[in-house]
């Protein structure tokens, strides 16, 4: 089984664009899921003061995460004018260049922790 990669961002909501926030998330799901087929589970939770949002995304190997990143520049333009990046954590090994990209993205000062080494496990 190729090694599977777990992408978690941690996202402060901006003052008075927890509506608009989530109301955006909605429309940009749709077109990921139907244009990232690499992509198996992205799920957005937010904090009980709904001040933070938390997205979990799925990917069986590297080559899916890649996909992801692919226009990410661009989706993340519209989606920072709600909520702004606090962290970000990676479980498995991206490409290189994807690592990079993504570091781009978020921008500097965004804390990024990676645990590359996969032990094991399985996916249903």
């Amino acid at each position: 089984m190729p090694e599977p990669i777990v992408f978690i961002s941690r996202n402060r909501i901006k003052e008075g664009k927890a509506d608009e926030f989530r109301m955006h998330y909605q429309q940009i799901v749709q077109p990921v899921f139907g244009g990232k087929p690499g992509t198996i589970a992205q799920l957005a939770y937010e904090n009980e003061e709904t001040a933070e949002v938390t997205i979990v995304r799925l990917f069986p190997n590297a080559g899916a995460f890649d996909q992801q990143i692919q226009g990410a520049d661009e989706r993340s333009k519209k989606t920072y004018e709600f909520i702004e990046p606090i962290g970000i954590e990676i479980f498995g090994a991206p490409n290189p260049a994807t690592l990079e990209k993504m570091k781009k993205i978020v921008g500097p000062g965004v804390a990024v922790s990676i645990s590359p080494v996969y032990t094991g496990g399985f996916i249903r």
